[in-house]
């Protein structure tokens, strides 16, 4: 399959959005494991929608990625900046499941922080994750992100990490 590669780190090409990936997408958005770590309100989403999804995401030059496994050419998930203030950007990731608990979601943030700090020349990245998802948890605070309160609702933690 055809990437546009933005940049890469150890493992993983971080790629332009792209219509030949909606079904991975669909896969993992649509799973339920997935689905409670990144919504509080789950529901199934169609093709259709995913489709207006990626074309939003285009058209408004979103700052998201498709991760792509170097060794195997495999979708992992989708990484984001989605939207800056006061030059944080806050992040966004989601992991397939059958590519989690492999490293991943540490590797590709690091790589995005780098990404947001050499070429977007963000001061910081912010996110917000729920209380009830402790691996992810963990992995940012491996990173150095450090808890900065409540998220946007109760059962969310807002962590932030600043550019050395």
């Amino acid at each position: 399959m055809e990437y546009q590669i933005v940049f890469e780190s150890e493992n993983i090409l971080y790629v332009k959005l792209n219509e030949s990936l909606i079904n991975d997408y669909l896969i993992m958005i649509n799973d339920p494991e997935v689905a409670n770590k990144i919504s509080h309100k789950i529901r199934t989403y169609t093709y259709e929608d995913e489709l207006n999804w990626l074309k939003s995401k285009l058209q408004e030059k979103a700052i998201c990625f498709s991760m792509i496994e170097k060794h195997s050419g495999n979708f992992i998930g989708n990484i984001e900046i989605m939207k800056i203030n006061n030059n944080i950007g806050e992040l966004g990731i989601t992991i397939t499941p059958k590519k989690q608990n492999k490293h991943y979601g540490t590797e590709s943030i690091k790589a995005l922080l780098n990404y947001a700090y050499e070429e977007l020349n963000l001061d910081g990245v912010e996110l917000n994750v729920y209380s009830t998802n402790p691996k992810a948890i963990h992995c940012y605070e491996k990173i150095g992100f450090i808890v900065d309160g409540k998220g946007k609702t109760e059962e969310d933690i807002h962590m932030v990490i600043y550019k050395k």
